[in-house]
């Protein structure tokens, strides 16, 4: 199995050339390059993203299948939608964007994950995604009590295309109301899918479900070139939740 080694501003090979199903690395196509902004946009206009532990080069993957979350797909299960009208509803509960953009990747990087040991969200990615959002290219949703930051999650977004990083909570469904927050934007600003990555159980709860990354990558050039929208997030966009179809469970 060959593994292309990248030099600095060396153009990524196309995502198809990724490691296959039966390799010992899934979605694996080049390690090396660099972390920088141009670097960063370049790859995830393509359907490739970083992810690596301590020690380790630089990893670049692209996944097949590729787990997207369509907003109208949005499983807004009861138990949240109450979650959601008590945190609407309550003094001192606020939803935020890029407030605190470094404060919730790095409570990300320190939230515990079922079934790792450590993080892939090194130093080295910490300082990457901060200037990712200096230039306009990343994201954070927080969710506030009391002007305490209790959950969040963080995505790059280029044009109309949204690719979730990672998410933390220090209180029951902080995550979950930020990720709800996130659908209501897209919904507003017709945004089609947030790049969830991998599959994982609490994703597909939520309506997350796997693509084939050909059908991921080919839809990618309309929406990175597309006019960005203003990431701010007001309280009447809660409501674009209230039209899709939710679960009774």
């Amino acid at each position: 199995m060959k593994l292309t080694w990248l030099e600095p501003s060396q153009p990524f090979p196309p995502p198809s050339r990724a490691w296959g199903a039966s390799t010992p690395a899934p979605g694996l196509l080049a390690a090396g390059g660099v972390l920088d902004v141009p670097t960063l946009r370049a790859a995830y206009s393509q359907g490739i993203f970083p992810w690596f532990s301590e020690g380790q080069p630089i990893l670049w993957w692209s996944t097949d299948p590729r787990m997207v979350l369509h907003p109208s797909e949005f499983r807004l299960h009861r138990s949240l939608r109450k979650a959601l009208h008590r945190f609407a509803q309550t003094p001192g509960c606020e939803l935020r964007i890029d407030t605190a953009f470094g404060e919730v990747v790095r409570a990300c990087a320190q939230s515990p994950r079922e079934g790792q040991s450590g993080t892939w969200i090194v130093e080295d990615m910490i300082q990457a995604y901060e200037a990712l959002h200096a230039a306009g290219s990343a994201h954070s949703v927080e969710t506030w009590i009391d002007d305490e930051l209790v959950g969040g999650l963080y995505c790059v977004a280029l044009g109309r295309a949204v690719f979730g990083e990672s998410m933390f909570a220090r209180r029951t469904d902080a995550s979950k109301i930020a990720l709800s927050a996130l659908v209501a934007l897209c919904l507003r600003h017709g945004v089609d899918r947030i790049d969830c990555q991998q599959n994982t159980r609490h994703l597909a709860s939520l309506g997350a479900r796997e693509i084939p990354r050909a059908d991921f990558v080919s839809g990618l050039a309309d929406s990175t070139k597309a006019q960005p929208f203003p990431w701010r997030f007001e309280p009447v966009y809660w409501d674009e939740l209230s039209a899709l179809r939710h679960p009774q469970t």
